[in-house]
């Protein structure tokens, strides 16, 4: 009798629907592929989906193996796209979760359903990520974690993050490849036109500013700032905009942003950048120098460091193809 191992995924309260209907879809990709190596004697995936009754109860809802018996291997706290619910609605998953874990289920999750996996208590000191916009959050909710919001995927045994709210097909291709194999994972992928080299989401990432810390000197800095993209500023000329000391506007700039100035000043010139090599077909040498560095080996080399690739490949990776160059290149050719 083939064995069975039991895969599922957690409904709570606004979790995405779609993120469930697509992972059971992918599991039965990855069964039926599976399936044709009738020589390898691979294992079954079983998905279940278990939301909470009225009662507060966790029950299964959906069972894509109904009369099979099994063992469970895996539980997957789905992504959320709205707002999570407060702690005490999720607490019975929490529970279960927990319970689970101690049976020696792997506990996974995608984007905010970190902070499902988080409130068990099961994370502290354990590196893990989610959406790069909820990584503070969860940081200061959740302290004692080690939140690394550049990585698509951290695969710590165990516990399983993944990070974006698509992610939850690179944390189906990661538990075919530990359940099945890299052979039926690549095939899988392949088979739903996926991406299995995916490992950063460093590139998705969009500098927000914090702009609710309540201090106006620093507050007027930064929108000065902003209207000059971060170009030929200074120290000295910040500090005067705030009307401080210079180790003064320091101390308050970096507590109120939570990044020394030139750090402030990198993250702004790094998004106009982006926005450059995404919307126009200026060289990276132009682009350089129109967010304000002189050296463009000195702007690739930060721009590499902050986003996670250089300045042509994310061009070729996010620039619009259908813009034709003024000088007669063809669109996606760049000098």
């Amino acid at each position: 009798m083939k064995t069975m191992l039991e895969i599922g995924l957690l409904l709570y309260p606004g979790a995405q629907l779609a993120a469930a209907h697509g992972l059971s879809d992918l599991f039965a990709v990855a069964n039926r592929l599976a399936a044709e190596h009738t020589d390898a004697d691979l294992p079954a995936l079983r998905v279940r989906h278990w939301s909470a009754n009225a009662d507060g109860e966790i029950r299964c809802t959906w069972d894509s193996h109904p009369d099979a018996e099994s063992r469970p291997a895996v539980v997957i706290a789905l992504p959320c796209i709205g707002a999570l619910p407060p702690a005490e609605t999720l607490q019975p998953f929490v529970d279960w979760l927990s319970l689970r874990h101690a049976a020696g289920v792997t506990l996974c999750s995608v984007c905010a359903g970190a902070f499902v996996l988080a409130q068990t208590g099961l994370l502290a000191g354990r590196p893990l990520t989610t959406h790069w916009s909820l990584a503070k959050e969860l940081g200061e909710r959740y302290p004692e974690v080690k939140v690394d919001a550049d990585k698509l995927v951290v695969d710590d045994g165990d516990i399983i993050t993944a990070g974006g709210v698509m992610a939850w097909t690179d944390l189906g291709l990661t538990l075919v490849d530990r359940l099945l194999g890299p052979t039926i994972a690549a095939n899988t992928a392949s088979f739903l036109a996926l991406d299995l080299t995916r490992h950063s989401q460093q590139y998705f990432r969009r500098f927000t500013p914090r702009l609710t810390h309540g201090d106006e000197a620093v507050l007027k800095v930064q929108r000065w700032l902003q209207r000059q993209d971060a170009r030929q500023v200074s120290l000295p000329a910040m500090a005067a905009e705030a009307g401080l000391g210079e180790r003064t506007f320091l101390r308050r700039f970096q507590q109120a942003t939570g990044l020394r100035p030139t750090e402030y000043c990198q993250q702004l010139r790094a998004a106009k950048a982006r926005e450059l090599l995404e919307l126009t077909n200026r060289s990276v040498d132009q682009i350089a120098w129109e967010v304000g560095y002189q050296d463009p080996a000195a702007f690739r080399k930060v721009f590499n460091r902050m986003v996670g690739l250089s300045p042509t490949d994310y061009r070729r990776r996010f620039g619009r193809r259908s813009l034709g160059k003024a000088d007669g290149t063809k669109p996606g050719v760049h000098r």
